[in-house]
């Protein structure tokens, strides 16, 4: 991506655009949050099993050297011998690696949701790419990179002298120690360290996930024509939608049009609305056949007259009929009295007319 398009990338990621990325295993992720907590498992487990961990491979070995005269030297011999060490190993460090897996897994979900993605495996020839890895070289990232590891290193001597400095005279005093304290005063050194250690690398840990972070959040930014395009992906393209709302109203207008004929009655006002109504005996109520304003309006009433169907202007009616009757639908309970009035009224002059002709 060239410094251009970085420049364009202004607007903030849409929920797609995250999803999308997470779905190739495209998240925001800090080594060093996983570092800290093996660490941390490390110390955990070390100070609730290393007692354990040492009797439970010290107590087999001390028994396989004094028996060594009877270990069988020949092929099953050999195989016995290995699988009882391999037995005693994962008795004493089965619970312990077990403990470190489950850390170091939570230590992703921690910062993202699971996820299972095999784009990072499709080869890329930015991967090999001289520019793309002088880029990576000298990039924001390395920099971040090379001034951590910088601070790691000046923070981690820091332990060291403020926790081992004071142990001094006891550290030189250990050569005259029996092997079981030289143990002993070891551990607790370790774990004193380990846990200094921890409590350092958590500051590190936590500013470097938010470096990450905002550095994962500023490439998932997009420009105001990646939201466009997504936006006509997901919802259609404008243009072809409003072509689509046009022919479907095109459509309904002829229909409405064929189904004038047939109408009762024409209720109207002349210069906005028209309403036509079909009733038929039998049916419940009377039926909106067609409906329109202004221009479409025009029409209907030309439509009428050249079929002889009877207008009847009002205005209040024409209003309320045309903003709460859909079409093909029965007139709402509250215009009942009014449009059978005016219904009645029509069909009288319909006999009327009859009577006459014969």
């Amino acid at each position: 991506m060239s410094d251009d398009d970085a420049s364009e990338k202004t607007q903030d990621p849409t929920q797609k655009k995250l999803d999308d990325a997470l779905q190739r295993g495209d998240v925001a992720k800090s080594q060093e949050v996983n570092t800290w907590f093996l660490i941390a498992g490390a110390t955990l487990v070390l100070s609730s099993f290393g007692g354990s961990i040492g009797t439970g491979i010290e107590m087999p070995m001390r028994n396989l050297i004094a028996n060594s005269w009877m270990i069988r030297t020949d092929g099953p011999g050999l195989m016995a011998l290995t699988q009882s060490l391999l037995v005693t190993m994962i008795s004493a460090l089965g619970v312990p690696l077990l403990m470190l897996m489950l850390v170091a897994i939570g230590s992703n979900l921690v910062q993202h949701r699971l996820v299972f993605s095999a784009e990072s495996l499709i080869p890329k020839f930015s991967k090999i790419s001289p520019m793309a890895g002088a880029k990576r070289l000298f990039g924001k990232q390395a920099g971040a990179n090379f001034l951590k590891g910088i601070f790691k290193v000046v923070a981690l001597g820091v332990v060291m002298v403020a926790v081992l400095y004071p142990e001094r005279h006891r550290l030189d005093a250990m050569v005259r120690f029996d092997v079981a304290a030289i143990m002993g005063v070891t551990i607790a050194l370790t774990l004193k360290l380990m846990t200094a250690v921890v409590a350092m690398l958590a500051f590190v840990a936590i500013a470097d996930f938010f470096f990450q972070y905002r550095a994962w959040y500023e490439k998932q930014k997009m420009s105001l024509q990646e939201i466009k395009e997504e936006y006509k992906q997901s919802e259609g393209d404008p243009h072809i939608k409003g072509r689509l709302r046009q022919l479907r109203h095109e459509r309904m207008r002829k229909r409405m049009m064929a189904e004038v004929p047939k109408a009762s009655v024409i209720i109207t006002n002349p210069t906005h609305f028209s309403v036509a109504l079909k009733y038929e005996r039998g049916m419940p109520a009377p039926i909106c056949v067609a409906k329109g304003q202004d221009a479409i309006a025009l029409k209907i009433r030309e439509v009428a007259k050249e079929h002889d169907i009877p207008i009847v202007e009002n205005v209040p009616l024409a209003r309320s009929l045309y903003a709460t009757v859909e079409v093909d639908a029965e007139i709402p309970v509250e215009h009942y009295q009014a449009v059978a009035e005016i219904i009645g009224y029509v069909m009288g002059l319909k006999r009327g007319l009859s009577g006459r002709r014969t």
